[in-house]
């Protein structure tokens, strides 16, 4: 038994070890930061909640379908991080579908309005007519 160079070794102790060593030269990752997460891979998105418009539509529209609005609006997230995937969705279908009813209302609510201050200022302009 010999513990010394066999037949076919390269080298003593500072001989590298087959495959190339241990990684590229300088001894760090390469710069970047974090690679993609492992696992799964990445889920799906959760839906849009509309809150945005939910509010707006409130604020400037119609108050009460618009609670309404910002109310299915605030379940999407909760129930998408509960497991909840088509709770999420119809909530999100729901937040959509009422606050384009309160624009639709709040739109109505201001062409009623427009027509009726044109009507009382041509009725008030033909019957305050003087003659001098």
């Amino acid at each position: 038994m010999s513990y010394g160079n066999q037949p076919g070794d390269t080298g003593g102790y500072g001989a590298q070890p087959p495959g190339g060593g241990y990684g590229p030269p300088g001894g760090y990752p390469p710069p970047g930061g974090y690679g993609p997460p492992g696992g799964y891979g990445a889920g799906p998105t959760p839906p849009n909640n509309h809150l945005v418009m939910a509010i707006l539509t409130t604020i400037f529209c119609c108050l009460p379908l618009g609670i309404v609005s910002i109310v299915f609006a605030s379940q999407v997230n909760s129930k998408w991080t509960a497991g909840d995937y088509q709770g999420a969705v119809a909530a999100s279908e729901s937040a959509k579908k009422w606050w384009i009813a309160s624009l639709a209302a709040g739109l109505v609510v201001l062409v009623l309005y427009i027509v009726l201050v044109v009507v009382a200022g041509v009725f008030s302009f033909s019957t305050s007519s003087s003659s001098y």
